[in-house]
């Protein structure tokens, strides 16, 4: 589910990009970025993101694999 805390315009992060960095790499939970009040970006660390194409990777391997 999307915490609304992690949830930032683009212009924010413009203004802000080093606190941004530096809290999605601490708390390794992915930062939305709004343009115009829409969800259109998504920003995460590079592990976690690794991490979570290896489990899809692996489930589409058990779905596809019977």
């Amino acid at each position: 589910m999307l915490d609304l805390r992690e949830v930032f315009s683009v212009t924010d992060f413009l203004r802000n990009h080093k606190e941004l960095v530096a809290r999605v790499t601490e708390t390794r939970k992915p930062v939305v970025l709004t343009v115009k009040g829409k969800p259109a970006l998504v920003i995460q660390d590079a592990g976690s993101y690794q991490e979570l194409m290896d489990r899809l990777e692996k489930a589409e391997g058990k779905v596809t694999d019977p």
